[in-house]
């Protein structure tokens, strides 16, 4: 699909733009729409699939409600770029995903239209019921509230909890079901597989045509014809078993073709004339009208990420390869992301241990804690960030029942473009406060082998965690340490550099710029944050400055334990300590070494707080002569 230019899509600055069209510049309008999407995603990356597949969903919705009188609510917001072009954002998307730009996600500062910044899925039905909860104690009864719920969401429980409670409030809202058979890779999910039978039914289409034609030809049909929906729901009541939804108190209509415009259309309207919750059921094509999404079998381009040869991802994805030949009990278990976190080729090699179960983190890691109380050896892989929404699982389910689950977190740190709700700043903060987790952090390539293979030899009384980041690892650096020990990787005598992670390059960096300056530098790669090594800890206190870097949360981070367990080694005339890390604020989307360079944690970072306390340290010497 090429990009084209047309004075439709330049005429569209706001949803009112839409009400003169007419079908025929409908059509074109999405034609086009698909047409830059693809153009703008190719050249700043981003989401494809699942914004192709909702093209005219999105038009209908603004073609139906009056945005933001009418509250649009996304799950998962990486399904919005329509929204956002017509809402008029089309020429921010030069900037899209990059600092300062615009989101990749809904963003409340970008416009009135955005509600909620939501990258983390199966949250909208409870966004949905807040807000219509809101708007009927407030007795604002000309308002409606409408949440895109994707098929993949439905996999995630949350959804089931906002469900049931919506249901039972009876509060007013339409819940868009934009079913595609897909989350992020194929929808796992009972649920799912009940919608994929009905999507290939022609049952309920058959009987509602056969009803319509009745009617038409009964006297006084025209009159009838005017209650055909409620004719419909009769068809569903007479010829199908009540809708999993209906059961839970929430009306259902559907399905309908989700790229028929006119249909989708009327089915919005119907809906915004039932006087409680409401699912609309829309069938679409994820990927629709770029060939190459189409034909992707992996995840319709969802977005264009790949893997990478000499990424973390691609060292992790060859090492528990080899893990699961010489382990028979491994197995690996993901949330709806076997393709981004390396998983596919272990699945293909041992097809009956591998474990997608769709959106649900906290369900993977309870799931991995009942796997490993069977004599498992389980292995999550998740990105840092989603690992959040399991913490309680992970303390409780896992560490507290001693269960020996490894935990592969990847895009942990700041990863940069996809913005405040991805960057992994959490995972070192909560995980050290579970009690007897292990923490690795592989600073190169070839350490994330030697951790995975020390994880399962080592951490079988408690749970482990191996965090790396999105970005690449350097080049040519093939050392590892193993076990739970430290690796000194430079000896020196004024000031002690701790890098945790990736953060150990920049350290190193730091090092060589401060010797050219006449400060020697000792240089440790921590390798395990948590426990922290005796021996590497016993050497920092013997420097006069100790320095520790991460890229996770400063606040209660690593470089804090560090602090702690330095004052309780040398409590009266220990070193110095400055604690690097990220503060705690939601942090904008950009470059992740931009961001790091902003927050003071890279060389130049490094090689500043050093000089500041070497200047404060010849002050306080002067002082103390004179």
């Amino acid at each position: 699909m090429e990009n084209t230019s047309s004075h439709l899509l330049d005429s569209i600055h706001g949803p009112a733009d839409l009400t003169v069209l007419d079908g025929q510049q409908l059509e074109l309008l999405a034609a086009e729409i698909r047409g830059f999407i693809v153009d703008r995603v190719n050249t700043h990356g981003g989401h494809l699939g699942s914004n192709l597949g909702a093209v005219e969903i999105t038009l209908a919705l603004h073609r139906v409600f009056r945005s933001p009188h009418d509250i649009l609510l996304w799950d998962t917001g990486h399904q919005a770029y329509v929204h956002k072009m017509l809402t008029g954002r089309c020429e921010d998307f030069d900037t899209l995903r990059q600092e300062g730009g615009l989101s990749g996600y809904p963003s409340r500062s970008e416009s009135d239209h955005d509600w909620v910044e939501n990258s983390h899925a199966s949250t909208v039905v409870s966004y949905a019921h807040g807000l219509a909860t809101a708007l009927h104690l407030n007795g604002e009864k000309d308002r409606q509230v409408i949440g895109v719920l994707g098929d993949g969401a439905l996999t995630g429980g949350m959804a089931y909890e906002g469900l049931n409670n919506l249901g039972h409030s009876g509060r007013k809202a339409i819940i868009i079901l934009n079913d595609n058979g897909r989350s992020y890779a194929p929808t796992a999910s009972s649920l799912s597989e009940s919608l994929a039978k009905l999507r290939s039914s022609t049952t309920y289409r058959k009987n509602s045509a056969r009803v319509e034609r009745l009617i038409a030809d009964l006297p006084l049909g025209a009159y009838l014809e005017k209650g055909v929906d409620g004719a419909k729901a009769a068809i569903r009541e007479m010829f199908e078993p009540p809708a999993f939804f209906e059961q839970l108190g929430v009306k259902y209509l559907g399905p309908y073709d989700g790229h028929d415009l006119a249909t989708l259309e009327e089915a919005f309207r119907n809906a915004s004339k039932i006087d409680g919750p409401v699912v609309v059921h829309c069938l679409t094509q994820k990927g629709r009208g770029y060939a190459p999404a189409e034909n992707d079998p992996i995840k319709n381009m969802h977005d264009l990420s790949e893997l990478k040869n000499g990424s973390y991802t691609a060292a992790f994805s060859d090492a528990i390869l080899v893990e699961g030949a010489n382990h028979p009990e491994l197995v690996a278990i993901t949330a709806a992301m076997p393709d981004s976190t390396g998983l596919l080729p272990f699945g293909e090699a041992f097809p009956d241990r591998m474990f997608d179960v769709g959106i649900a983190e906290q369900h993977a890691v309870t799931s991995a804690a009942g796997m490993a109380m069977g004599g498992l050896r389980p292995v999550v892989a998740l990105y840092a960030t989603f690992l959040t929404r399991a913490i309680d699982q992970v303390n409780l389910d896992v560490g507290m029942h001693n269960q020996p689950v490894v935990f592969v977190l990847d895009r942990a740190g700041i990863t940069g473009d996809d913005g405040p709700s991805h960057h992994g700043v959490l995972d070192m903060v909560l995980l050290s406060k579970v009690p007897d987790c292990t923490i690795f952090a592989p600073s190169n390539y070839a350490e994330v082998a030697q951790m995975l293979h020390d994880a399962l030899e080592f951490c079988t009384e408690g749970p482990s965690a191996i965090r790396y980041s999105k970005t690449m690892p350097p080049e040519g650096q093939t050392t590892t340490g193993s076990g739970l020990s430290a690796r000194q990787v430079r000896a020196g005598q004024d000031v002690c550099l701790i890098g945790v992670g990736k953060m150990l390059a920049a350290a190193q960096e730091a090092a060589t710029r401060l010797e050219q300056q006449g400060i020697s530098a000792t240089v440790w790669d921590p390798r395990v944050v948590k426990p922290l090594d005796p021996e590497m800890l016993e050497d920092a206190a013997g420097h006069r400055l100790v320095i520790t870097i991460e890229d996770g949360l400063r606040d209660g981070g690593i470089g804090a334990s560090v602090a702690d367990s330095l004052s309780q080694l040398a409590p009266t005339d220990g070193p110095s300590v400055r604690v690097l890390g990220v503060p705690t604020v939601h942090l904008p989307q950009g470059k992740p070494d931009t961001i790091l360079a902003k927050l003071g944690l890279d060389a130049d970072g490094i090689v500043d707080e050093v000089l500041a306390w070497s200047r404060s340290a010849a002050g306080q010497s002067r002082s103390a002569d004179s």
